[in-house]
């Protein structure tokens, strides 16, 4: 049988790095309760920005040392934003913060609306002047609806770049996401099987805001 290559497949990122694969174990273990669960999802976020992030452009910049010598260093040559979408991203902000103080924030709150079954937002903080680049934050990417309605709002607030990063997915979502928006690098820790008939991602690690936030 002849298996169709993904289109876009150079776009998905999914992480390989040992740390991630262990602390993931951890995460999706039923009996991984809501204060390891939210460190946990911080960790992973950390590492997966560093992937993420490593072919930011950078800049010139003049420092001087302790020792009073003069040395040329690095800044990052444009503004970064971080978009969380409310509520499981939120618990991605944590770690990913410390490496990028100087990041702005804009935070997303979707919800589908059941007449249409498409999302829209109740929530959004988008300033008037758009930033270059911009990191979306959500631990899943289940049906891909809430990125693929991520990106295309961004895009149109006028965000020339944009990146996807979560830690499960399922190929429902990936390829949506894929074929949708095939200028969004996706990076994940893990790409999983399916989804169900209620639209959760199997294996899975259950639904990370209520596990995060213990409800």
């Amino acid at each position: 049988m002849n298996v169709q290559p993904r289109p876009f497949a150079e776009r998905l990122h999914v992480s390989n790095h040992p740390l991630i694969l262990s602390m993931l174990t951890r995460l999706r273990d039923l009996n991984t309760g809501p204060e390891e669960f939210r460190r946990l999802v911080a960790k992973i976020s950390t590492l997966l920005v560093m992937e993420a992030t490593k072919d930011l452009e950078l800049s010139a910049v003049s420092i001087t040392t302790p020792m009073a010598e003069e040395v040329t260093g690095c800044a990052l040559a444009k503004d970064v934003a971080l978009v969380p979408i409310w509520r499981a991203g939120l618990g991605m902000l944590e770690g990913i913060r410390d490496f990028l103080p100087q990041a702005k924030l804009l935070f997303l709150g979707l919800q589908r609306n059941e007449k249409t079954l498409r999302p829209e937002t109740y929530y959004q903080n988008l300033p008037e002047k758009p930033v270059a680049r911009c990191l979306i934050l959500d631990p899943m990417l289940a049906t891909g609806g809430s990125a693929d309605f991520a990106c295309g709002l961004l895009k149109h607030w006028g965000a020339r770049e944009i990146r996807f990063i979560g830690i499960i997915g399922a190929p429902e979502g990936v390829d949506r996401l894929l074929c949708t928006h095939p200028d969004v690098p996706i990076f994940l820790a893990a790409e999983d099987r399916c989804l169900n008939t209620e639209g959760f991602i199997l294996p899975g690690l259950g639904d990370a805001g209520d596990r995060q936030f213990g409800t």
